[in-house]
């Protein structure tokens, strides 16, 4: 194994936001694993090392009175030779207040929210008073709490590198993607399936391409968009967005769509960005 991070801290603070930072670093992540099984599912990960090479597991208040055997788990990953780090989120007590006032939730321990942000600083002292590192996230936004992270734990990686892009081509005629952040419609583009020798081409056959790229529209609307997408994707990643689904649909989904959305995948790697492409209809056309 080679990273194991034990994440926990205060109710509210952000454990949760964290472990899903974690899995979008590719780490395999367990929430609230009880602490009688820690050691086991330890044993699991050294036997399947190409699988949980690195991990992130969260254990908080909701461990109840197995949180006193705390350290004695930690005895346990040193014995076994585990390079491990304990992180624990802490907040405010008022804006852990504030936080549980915005989304109606009950405290975890079922007293007041207020007596129960007392009690748990209490009960989770045994972590906190071990911990490699502590992060205050009274102030962060979700991107400067993805950042904090990456330096915490030494993963190094760009803003570019945070967003997995995913362009889709696809037919109006078909049905608008449920999943897509932006939709682009390019049915203004003069359709190549009513030239009799490009109808049963695609976007990606070269006379198609050459079609297209030949009509000033096109090249006045790439111009314009690839900027604009390239301009949002930087506040995308400020405000921590990990996955973005872009999709561009024409009428049926095999030539001005297909066509666009190849060109702007090139474009948005270029520029160095992670993307994945996938053409949705078009082998309706084939």
């Amino acid at each position: 194994m080679a990273k194991l991070y034990i994440i926990s801290g205060m109710s509210g603070s952000g454990k949760s936001q964290a472990l899903k930072i974690f899995e979008d670093f590719g780490f395999v992540c367990v929430d609230n694993m009880p602490v009688q099984m820690f050691s086991d599912f330890i044993d699991v990960c050294l036997k399947n090392q190409g699988k949980y090479k690195n991990v992130a597991m969260s254990i908080d208040v909701r461990a109840g009175e197995a949180l006193t055997s705390f350290k004695v788990l930690l005895t346990v990953l040193r014995k076994k030779k585990i390079d491990y780090k304990v992180i624990f989120f802490n907040a405010s007590d008022s804006v852990l207040l504030r936080r549980y006032s915005e989304t109606r939730r009950r405290h975890p321990l079922g007293k007041s929210v207020y007596d129960g942000i007392k009690l748990e600083r209490k009960i989770i002292d045994s972590i906190f008073s071990v911990a490699d590192e502590v992060v205050d996230t009274s102030v962060l936004t979700i991107g400067e709490l993805k950042k904090t992270i990456s330096i915490v734990t030494g993963i190094q990686q760009s803003g570019k590198q945070y967003l997995n892009i995913s362009v889709l081509s696809f037919g109006y005629k078909y049905g608008v993607p449920n999943d897509a952040d932006i939709i682009y419609d390019v049915r203004f583009i003069t359709n190549p399936n009513y030239v009799y020798e490009l109808k049963f081409k695609t976007g990606r056959d070269k006379a198609v391409k050459q079609y297209i790229e030949k009509q000033k529209e096109f090249r006045i609307f790439f111009s314009l968009f690839s900027k604009l997408i390239e301009t949002t994707l930087t506040g995308y990643i400020k405000e921590g967005k990990s996955y973005l689904t872009i999709a561009i649909g024409c009428t049926g989904g095999c030539h001005r769509s297909v066509f666009a959305s190849e060109k702007l995948t090139s474009f948005l790697k270029s520029k160095k960005y992670r993307v994945k492409l996938n053409h949705r209809d078009i082998l309706h056309g084939q």
